[in-house]
């Protein structure tokens, strides 16, 4: 089975990719958009992820508030991956993100990566990693 993740932003996607055996995620890309409103392209592109790496199912962050409930940017969250899921006719799993950026922000320190500008390019494609890492453990876990 293999998944792409997705970290649902404003003005971003971050993308991730499993290898094969669908065990180990990956950071691939991070799709920008210049207005919110606008998906059209951003879905697009996806889809095209999709198609080109063979992925059978969407995983997505869901942004909860620390406390575990739902604000605006879980329900636009979840309107997307509504939208993205009858796009597609795929399964969506949405997965609880609490504390990814940070993870990711972990992982750069890890990697020695110091530059401003690059840490911001990379961190929703390492969150996105992250999220779809969280999805593959737990549903190890049985």
């Amino acid at each position: 089975m293999k998944y792409i993740g997705l970290d649902y932003g404003s003005k971003t996607v971050g993308v991730a990719l499993t290898d094969e055996t669908g065990t180990i995620a990956r950071s691939v890309e991070i799709v920008r958009r210049e207005n919110e409103k606008r998906l059209r392209r951003t879905c697009a592109r996806i889809e095209s992820i999709i198609v080109e790496n063979h992925v059978d199912e969407i995983v997505i962050g869901l942004p909860l508030n620390m406390d575990g409930s739902e604000g605006e940017r879980a329900e636009k969250a979840r309107e997307f991956a509504e939208m993205l899921g009858r796009r597609t006719g795929m399964v969506v799993h949405m997965v609880d993100e609490r504390l990814t950026t940070v993870e990711a922000d972990e992982i750069m320190d890890a990697n020695a990566i110091k530059d401003r500008r690059e840490r911001k390019s990379k961190v929703d494609s390492i969150a996105a990693a992250v999220i779809l890492q969280d999805f593959i453990n737990e549903k190890a876990k049985g």
